[in-house]
């Protein structure tokens, strides 16, 4: 069975900084592109905000340079650094594959806000 658990999220500041993890079981990483997306408050739908596979990497456009995802294959699991945080960023942040169904984990709540 393929579990996602995801962490790092928490309350900061505008401005501040937050490095997510997520940690996979049940799956090897390596043989997927590996993405975050994210669930804003009151949006039923989660929205793309970057993914990685073998050496390729995307972003959301309202990313801005903002965030950098990576991956550790050994540990299988990936990351999303995400700097010069702004309250619009709130939400929770799941990963998954990029797959269809894609499987979900519990998520990490990430709060912005003064």
């Amino acid at each position: 069975q393929v579990q996602f658990v995801e962490s790092g999220g928490g309350l900061v500041q505008p401005g501040g900084s937050l490095r997510l993890s997520c940690e996979a079981s049940g799956i090897s990483i390596i043989a997927f592109t590996m993405a975050w997306y994210r669930q804003l408050p009151g949006k039923q739908q989660r929205e793309f905000v970057a993914r990685v596979g073998a050496v390729a990497k995307h972003y959301a456009d309202f990313v801005k340079d903002r965030f950098t995802i990576s991956r550790d294959n050994d540990k299988n699991a990936i990351f999303l650094e995400m700097n010069s945080l702004e309250p619009e960023d709130t939400g929770g942040y799941f990963c998954s594959t990029e797959t269809n169904p894609r499987p979900w984990g519990q998520g990490t709540q990430v709060t912005v806000s003064a």
